[in-house]
């Protein structure tokens, strides 16, 4: 039994008691109904709770229990909790017991006047002790409170730039000036006179024995600090005062380590799932602000200049030492988060949950990721991805933008593979932008695989290893391994890889993924325990993570994986039995610890990897000053378009020919080209007829045959062979002009390729055999000039054969006395057989001077039987060869003999030769010959200077169109020291100065 007994200081002391009425009695038989409502259901009144366990503010308003008040009373009884009087429920006068006569009573009676006094005396104290316990209590619940929240310091990338902006530009002195006065702000203090009042009220109460259960639980609100979380108060009914009966009578049992464990563990839990919903709670509202930030500030509401994010600072120096280097030089040590892993391990998947959207293209089983993929994770308004070399955003909240990044995505790591290659070295740049993306440069390789499947390449395995030492290597990268829980540990390869590129694991992070399948599957979930401990694998890391994203199907979203995924933490017994911390688990978890990593090594690295290529800047200026101290440092690009410039001005230097260069040449061009063909297969035909009849009428046959079929060709031949013989003419000329000599090998190739484009417009081909026909059907020469000019032409052209003629027979024959005689020479015996046959041949042309073209069969014996009495052993065929070279000097020497006499003879011709012996139809068949070549030279001229040079110009600058866009090309045609040396200098100082700009960037966020 509980007796609630006064002491000295005018407080109670609750003790068991047990009463069947639903209203405790005062005195010896009445219980603290207060002390009831204090005391929490679980704690229950039947232990002993020893001072140090209660609330401060418990201790701070109670005293000892006097023990001179029931001196009979067991030592181990006076552990019990002590409560101020507040709390107690109004006393009422209790019943005499029976056969006392009434005299109690009456002794009751004689001091309810010093028991009132006693009673208003106690306020005092009650009054002051809540006072300054309450005071005391609240400011160590608030400390204690404060203390147990997490350091929010490490989120401060969290607030915009422009927060920090504004304040350095506000005044913290004049804003403390504006605040209001202390008097000002006193006045808003409680009023004590009203409190007072209050407490009189208090008294009267008190006085009148209202009921104040209710008004005092309400008032002090003392419980709602002392309750533990989720537990109702305990209630003053029999049930209660029969359990805290039962609860006296029992021995006190102390419970053992394994159950206080399991308390403080469920207890952990439970606080930490309370702060991760607080912090999850706080990061959306702080997305949502920033999202309504960052989406005024591109509306351009604030005004100012939008600057670089830090992260994309830093991707942008990252690409540029791709472009660098693509072999990765071992010089950048800039850090990267590099992605690797088994194949179907689940490294895109993890990618894809730390991006927030399902980004990459998906298999079942095969190879899907066949090139490094670096993704460059930022924050803002929008959920958007672009590729570096492209200016289309990619919606990521819309599906049809999802499934066209997807394509993209696959298209370009088809295109970068090689034929007979599986996967490929160059890197597909990608960045991804969204609310509450953590800020971070990732690298996915292609999976590890350890066996090569049919239609792969037989070198994937050690390519793909490659690739990976390369990326895994750099000392400042950070290494996301990535392992399938779901399979056996002992089937790992990258773990065996990446132990050997980190052995001591000071920048690995080790991911298990399908953990929900791993629980599932296997028989011991301590295996798991084992994983993420580090003691299953022989590999070291930072740290150990155990994800889930999804269930394995392509169509589930972002949203509905991670609700499944902490849906299975928090039911999770492997979270339950302390297998796995709250810390260790969600890939939520995991990007905020990867993103610390991260920009922690990029911050101890940054400075150092700047400090490298400033030196490296200085060792290629200094190069370049000492080998082309007069020269201007001019990269490949730039030297390329200097090159472009000066082949288009030799272009436009075409149109600046003259007409009559442009004719001259052309004529020259195509008698040279058909000269061979009049003589050999037109005239000399028609020379060979006895009348003028006939040789006019072969003349036109042949004319007309030649038109149709070959003469048309040839003069558009000649006209392109023009065109590319004065394109390379100016070119020459203009290398001259102090033309660089590194330009020669591109110059080539632009003019090669464009003659292989340029084709001759096939309308031109017809009209122009047209004015070909008619110019050879005019026979009408009008003029003496006209036929003194067709007779110098026949006469050049005719000497010209014979001089050829003459230097073949030369050949022939070998060298003649005085050469022998001279140069101490002697002919071959080939040479002295056709000397021989030459000298017969000569004889029979003196005996018959209007032989024909042709030897018979008794004239070609007759000269070998001549031979062979010479001793000359000559074959017919021989003699054959040697007579047409005879027969045709003959013609032309008879040729000339008549153009000299055609000389006088145009008088005759305009009378068609009447009364005349003289006939000069030959000379009328070369003014024919040479008007067409006039013709066709103008024809060609004004097709030239009108169509084919604008034609060619444009051919040449599609195909320096084309080379820009081609950098293989360029490499391959601009070439040499001086322009690697300008390559390097630029990249150099663009990276330098990109790295000193993101360190700037860097300081200032600090």
């Amino acid at each position: 039994m509980k007796a609630c007994l006064k002491s000295d200081f005018e407080t109670d002391l609750c003790l068991p008691a047990v009463d069947n009425s639903t209203m405790l009695r005062v005195g010896d038989k009445a219980a603290c109904m207060a002390c009831r409502n204090l005391v929490s259901t679980n704690m229950g009144v039947r232990f002993r709770v020893p001072l140090q366990k209660l609330h401060p503010l418990s201790r701070a308003i109670h005293h000892r229990y006097s023990g001179n008040g029931n001196p009979q009373r067991p030592p181990h009884r006076t552990a019990a909790r002590y409560f101020t009087s507040l709390s107690r429920l109004p006393m009422r006068p209790p019943k005499p017991p029976p056969g006392s006569g009434g005299r109690g009573h009456q002794q009751k009676r004689n001091f309810w006047v010093a028991s009132l006094a006693a009673r208003l005396l106690k306020l005092r104290y009650i009054l002051l002790g809540s006072a300054v316990g309450g005071g005391y209590t609240a400011k160590k619940t608030y400390e204690e409170w404060k203390d147990s929240l997490p350091d929010f310091s490490e989120y401060n990338w969290v607030i915009p730039d422009f927060v920090w902006e504004l304040s350095e530009q506000i005044d913290l002195d004049k804003l403390a000036k504006a605040l209001p006065e202390i008097e000002e702000i006193a006045k808003l203090l409680p009023d004590l006179d009203k409190i007072g009042e209050n407490f009189t009220f208090l008294k009267s109460l008190l006085s009148s024995g209202v009921s104040l259960g209710s008004e005092v639980k309400g008032a002090s609100g003392l419980h709602l600090l002392l309750e533990t979380t989720g537990d109702p108060p305990l209630k003053a009914t029999d049930s209660s005062a029969a359990a805290s009966q039962d609860g006296s009578d029992k021995q006190y049992k102390k419970p053992s380590d394994k159950e206080k464990f399991d308390q403080l563990q469920e207890e952990l839990l439970r606080t930490q799932l309370k702060y991760q919903r607080m912090l999850e709670r706080l990061e959306k509202e702080n997305k949502e602000l920033r999202k309504v930030v960052l989406q005024k500030d591109d509306k351009g509401i604030h005004q100012r200049k939008v600057k670089k994010s830090l992260i994309d600072l830093y991707s942008e120096v990252l690409d540029i030492l791709s472009d660098y280097d693509a072999n990765y030089n071992t010089q950048d040590h800039l850090p990267r988060v590099v992605v690797v892993g088994d194949q179907s391990a689940g490294k895109t998947s993890v990618l894809e949950m730390i991006a927030q959207a399902r980004i990459f293209p998906r298999g079942s089983g095969e190879m899907m990721t066949r090139s490094p993929v670096k993704v460059t994770l930022s924050e803002g308004p929008h959920h958007v991805a672009m590729f570096k070399d492209s200016g289309r955003e990619f919606d990521l909240t819309k599906e049809e933008d999802l499934a066209a990044l997807r394509h993209e995505i696959e298209l370009r790591m088809r295109k970068s593979v090689k034929a007979g290659q599986t996967v490929s070295c160059e890197t597909i740049s990608l960045s991804v932008k969204g609310p509450g993306i953590q800020r971070m440069v990732l690298v996915d390789l292609p999976g590890v695989i350890s066996t090569v499947t049919a239609g792969m390449a037989s070198d994937t395995k050690d390519t793909i290893f490659s690739i990976s030492r390369a990326y895994m290597q750099n000392p400042n990268a950070i290494i996301l391994c990535i392992q399938d829980g779901s399979v056996d540990a002992e089937r790992s390869i990258v773990t065996d890889l990446v132990s050997q590129m980190d052995p001591q694991g000071k920048r690995t992070i080790f991911v298990l993924t399908k953990v929900d399948l791993a629980e599932k599957n296997l028989a011991s979930p301590n295996r798991i325990q084992q994983i993420v401990e580090g003691k299953l694998f022989p590999m070291k890391a930072l740290g150990y993570f155990a994800v889930v994203t999804g269930k394995g199907s392509s169509g589930e979203s972002i949203d509905s994986i991670k609700d499944y995924e902490e849906d299975f933490f928090q039911n999770s017994r492997l979270l339950k039995d302390g297998m796995l911390k709250a810390h260790q688990v969600t890939t939520k978890n995991l990007s905020l610890a990867v993103s610390d990593c991260f920009w922690k090594m990029v911050r101890e690295s940054v400075e150092q990897q700047a400090d490298v290529f400033k030196a490296s800047r200085f060792n290629l200026e200094t190069e370049w000053k000492n080998n082309y101290p007069r020269l201007r440092e001019l990269d490949r690009n730039e030297l390329f378009e200097k090159a472009k410039n000066e082949i288009l001005d030799e272009v436009i230097s075409l149109s600046q020919v003259t007409p009559q260069h442009w004719e001259a040449i052309l004529q020259k061009k195509l008698w040279e080209r058909v000269s061979t063909h009049v003589i050999e297969n037109i005239y000399l035909p028609a020379a060979q007829t006895m009348d003028s009849g006939t040789f006019n009428t072969t003349v036109d046959i042949k004319l007309k045959q030649w038109t149709d079929k070959q003469l048309p060709y040839k003069a558009l031949e000649v006209a392109w062979e023009t065109l590319q013989e004065e394109f390379a003419r100016f070119m020459a000329e203009y290398k001259g002009k102090d033309q660089d000599d590194i330009f020669d090998k591109l110059k080539e190739a632009v003019k090669d390729e464009s003659i292989k484009r340029h084709k001759w417009n096939e309308r031109a081909m017809d009209s122009l055999r047209v004015i070909q026909h008619n110019a050879l059907e005019d026979r009408s020469i009008t003029d003496k000039p006209q036929w003194d000019a067709a007779i110098q032409f026949m006469e050049e052209t005719l000497q010209s054969r014979l001089k050829d003629t003459d230097s073949v027979i030369r050949d022939m024959v070998g060298p003649g006395w005085r050469q022998r005689w001279l140069n101490w020479t002697n002919r071959t015996p080939d040479q002295h057989i056709r000397n021989e046959t030459k000298n017969e041949l000569e004889r029979l042309l003196k005996l018959h001077d209007e032989h024909t073209a042709y030897l018979a069969n008794d004239e070609v014996t007759t000269v070998r039987k001549n031979l062979e009495a010479r001793s000359v052993e000559v074959d017919p065929v021989l003699i054959k060869d040697t007579w047409h070279q005879l027969y045709r000097r003959h013609f032309l020497q008879k040729a000339l003999s008549h153009c000299n006499l055609c000389k006088r003879g145009f008088y005759y011709y305009q009378r068609h030769f009447v009364d005349s012996e003289l006939e000069c139809n030959d000379v009328v068949l070369f003014w024919r010959i040479q008007r067409m070549l006039v013709i066709t030279g103008n024809t060609l001229r004004q097709q030239l200077t009108n169509t084919e040079v604008r034609r060619l110009e444009k051919n040449v600058k599609e195909v320096l169109d084309d080379f820009g866009e081609d950098q293989e090309r360029k490499t391959h045609l601009i070439t040499g020291r001086r322009v690697q040396l300008a390559e390097d200098l630029k990249k150099v100082r663009e990276i330098q100065e990109k790295l000193e700009a993101f360190i700037e960037a860097l300081h200032k966020e600090k």
